[in-house]
């Protein structure tokens, strides 16, 4: 059996996953782009090793923050896990954020892995824009970011090629609160990140000096760095990730509203057990 639980960051994954876990006796394979990196842990609300509570977990902690990992690598990864723990017949729970991920694994998705570039100097930005526009209608690279232009029509025929066809029986949950209530916790979940010393970990890495994919795409890192440059008051830097955080939270809905066949679950804030309850009665009935 395989159960996939996804939703905002926030909304109560981790938990549910590991008391599913602990009743099927399942391993958890990490669906989350920033957890596999090591050290980045505040930051990314990785798991601690409390939480896991003796529970198996997978691709967490596998790479360096100056390493790259890409959905490919990750697809390749998490499906010889998958693969080997369902030969064993173990039960598997996929857990995160990462919808991108997640597709990729559970779906049949094709990668073209051509690296040549194509050569882009004898065109002009207009016509980039045009060209990027033609692709992606919805794009937001701002027509005078030569670079970023580029790298889109470098890259799009590489990213994964969506074909609606799972490719293991998975059941994926979703979990769901109101809007509001959901920012109210985000921002709190910040506020306690830094009283859990975020300020130290993002000094570590500044302190290193690396510019890695990883640090320049986890919010409360990049954020952070412009305070210590003197570029921002440090409660300037916290509002901006609180932002930031919201706003990936709607990028996360629309994911999983748009991409994926999921059963959603308003959780029950006051009482998390009744939405534990709720959905293993779903499993149940769906087994």
């Amino acid at each position: 059996m395989i159960i996939s639980i996804v939703g905002p960051t926030g909304v109560g994954k981790t938990k549910l996953s590991v008391v599913l876990a602990k009743k099927y006796n399942a391993e958890i394979i990490s669906s989350d782009s920033m957890q596999v990196y090591k050290k980045m842990d505040i930051a990314t609300a990785k798991v601690t090793e409390d939480e896991k509570e003796g529970i198996k977990h997978h691709l967490i902690d596998i790479k360096n923050v100056e390493d790259d990992y890409s959905v490919f690598d990750y697809q390749r990864d998490a499906r010889v896990i998958l693969n080997k723990l369902l030969n064993e017949n173990k039960n598997v729970i996929i857990v995160g954020g990462t919808g991108l991920y997640l597709k990729a694994l559970l779906y049949d998705y094709k990668f073209n892995v051509q690296k040549e570039k194509k050569d882009f100097s004898s065109y002009s930005n207009e016509e980039l824009y045009e060209m990027v526009k033609k692709i992606d209608k919805n794009s937001k690279i701002h027509q005078n970011n030569r670079q970023r232009l580029e790298s889109f029509l470098n890259n799009h025929d590489k990213s994964i090629n969506p074909i609606n066809k799972m490719l293991y029986d998975a059941k994926i949950i979703g979990l769901t609160m109101p809007r509001d209530k959901l920012y109210e916790i985000t921002n709190k979940r910040v506020d306690k990140m830094i009283d859990d010393g975020l300020l130290d970990e993002a000094r570590y890495f500044y302190d290193l000096k690396i510019n890695s994919k990883a640090l320049n795409t986890a919010i409360g890192y990049k954020e952070l760095f412009l305070y210590f440059d003197g570029k921002l008051k440090l409660e300037d830097a916290i509002a901006l990730i609180k932002k930031r955080t919201r706003n990936y939270v709607k990028r996360q809905y629309t994911w999983f509203n748009n991409q994926m066949d999921t059963n959603w679950f308003v959780v029950d804030y006051d009482n998390f057990n009744n939405t534990i309850n709720e959905v293993i009665t779903f499993i149940e009935k769906e087994k």
